[in-house]
């Protein structure tokens, strides 16, 4: 299919979604809506102007998307199949004590959610609800961090905006536990849907909270998943986001974060990547006021034929902030990692603390990995490194467990979950690093049995 046959057919898809939204953004009766039509038509502009991202764009050197482009996606319908609640409960163990609050196809879903860990004015609205009954609130902060001029599936998403999370920090106040947003997709039989999760984040002055962005998925039926997540911290705020994506082998993600940070504020985001056939993860973090500090960690595993490219920028827009990242990435089968982080020091941003690191371990013969950290350095006061290192396991201490008594198969497999522990024992919620553990070493006894040519 043709790029401009690609741009109509989107088109189709935007002119009937934006007359419903439309409606619904009316509902409350105000006549508001005018800047919320106004964003969308403007990001399909931009979308318009870029299409989906080639090859010949440095930043999309490695990712081909080709086969999203050429998919003939539908989006959600209300009809569409609901899973039970004991299913979303299967899904979400070990995480189901925390405020649950659960997306179906990109829709809020009530009767599959609690909040009883959420108290006071911590609130964690829907969209959706939001622009039905008090639109205004959204407008200044909804859209603001991430740039659909260059970012073309973040314009896809906002043309698309529909329903998400909400969720507002007030001044001083903490949630008492994490709180689990799940975005979870369903099949519609040979009928590929694409759904576009938005979340927005705001938090203010003192305030805390931990925050799991979980997607999963039901059916192995492929499908898109196009996530925007906005993050806004205030002075002394602190934010511990996990972005776990645990899709179908049929899936592709796409994921677009951007932060703002104020003076003084915390901001660590774990990113877990362990799903799906193409997974392309964009973080963007500005330290906009001194004292600013963000941790970016990183886990991606490789299994099969999985592509998952992440992309990081972190910008020290003023002196005296502080940012470190480790990812790791695991990969065997025929799989391929990339990693592509930038750290920008402007030049009056003296004082700045930056250390960026990205080991990878490869499991096979036919797996790669293309990184590639980066420091833009444009002021002399600044402490700041990174490396990168690429290797299989080690042979010594192969032979080390083996002469213990440990079989191959289990030895290759603990010293595999040593290399993933750094990053699973540092997670805000054990019980994500638990469960991440369990998912690392299921999915690379599956490889291996494929490998085999044996029964998964």
């Amino acid at each position: 299919m043709s790029a401009s046959a690609t741009i109509e057919r989107w088109a189709e898809r935007f002119d009937a979604f934006q007359q419903r939204a439309s409606d619904a953004d009316h509902s409350d009766g105000s006549g508001g809506s005018e800047w919320l039509s106004a964003l969308r038509r403007d990001a399909f502009d931009h979308f318009r102007d870029q299409g989906f991202p080639s090859r010949r764009l440095e930043a999309w050197k490695y990712t081909n998307v080709d086969r999203i482009a050429s998919t003939d996606f539908e989006l959600p319908a209300a009809g569409d199949a609901m899973p039970s609640r004991e299913r979303v409960e299967e899904l979400s163990v070990p995480l189901f004590a925390c405020s649950l609050f659960v997306f179906v196809n990109g829709t809020f879903a009530p009767a599959l959610s609690t909040s009883r860990a959420v108290s006071g004015d911590l609130h964690v609205e829907s969209l959706a609800a939001l622009r039905g009954n008090d639109l205004e609130s959204l407008r200044g902060s909804l859209a603001q961090q991430v740039d659909t001029k260059i970012h073309g599936f973040a314009a896809l998403n906002t043309c698309f905006l529909d329903d998400g999370a909400v969720i507002r920090l007030p001044r001083g106040q903490a949630a008492v536990q994490p709180i689990h947003l799940v975005f979870l997709t369903t099949g519609r039989g040979d009928t590929p849907l694409a759904t576009h999760p938005r979340v927005l984040i705001d938090a203010e002055e003192g305030s805390h909270a931990v925050i799991i962005q979980d997607h999963v998925s039901v059916g192995e039926e492929t499908r898109l998943t196009n996530a925007v997540t906005e993050i806004k911290l205030g002075a002394n705020a602190s934010v511990d986001l996990i972005l776990l994506q645990r899709e179908c082998d049929a899936a592709f993600h796409i994921s677009n974060t951007a932060a703002q940070l104020g003076r003084d504020s915390r901001l660590s985001i774990h990113t877990l990547s362990l799903g799906g056939a193409l997974v392309r993860n964009d973080l963007a973090v500005v330290l906009g006021d001194t004292g600013a500090e963000c941790k970016l960690n990183g886990l991606f595993l490789g299994t099969g034929t999985r592509l998952v490219d992440n992309h990081t920028l972190v910008d020290h827009a003023v002196p005296n902030t502080t940012s470190t990242e480790l990812y790791k990435g695991v990969l065997s089968g025929n799989s391929r990692g990339i990693f592509r982080g930038r750290v920008i020091v402007r030049p009056n941003a003296q004082k700045t603390n930056a250390q960026q690191s990205n080991p990878n371990l490869i499991l096979s013969d036919k797996a790669e990995v293309d990184s590639r950290p980066q420091l833009e350095i444009y002021a002399d006061d600044v402490k700041c490194n990174h490396g990168t290192s690429i290797g299989q396991l080690d042979e010594e201490a192969l032979f080390y467990l083996r002469s213990r008594g440990i079989g191959p198969a289990e030895a290759f497999m603990l010293l595999t979950q040593g290399f993933a522990n750094e990053i699973t024992k540092a997670l805000p919620a054990p019980a994500v690093g638990e469960h991440v553990r369990e998912l690392l070493l299921t999915q690379l006894h599956r490889d291996a049995s494929a490998s085999r040519g044996e029964a998964a």
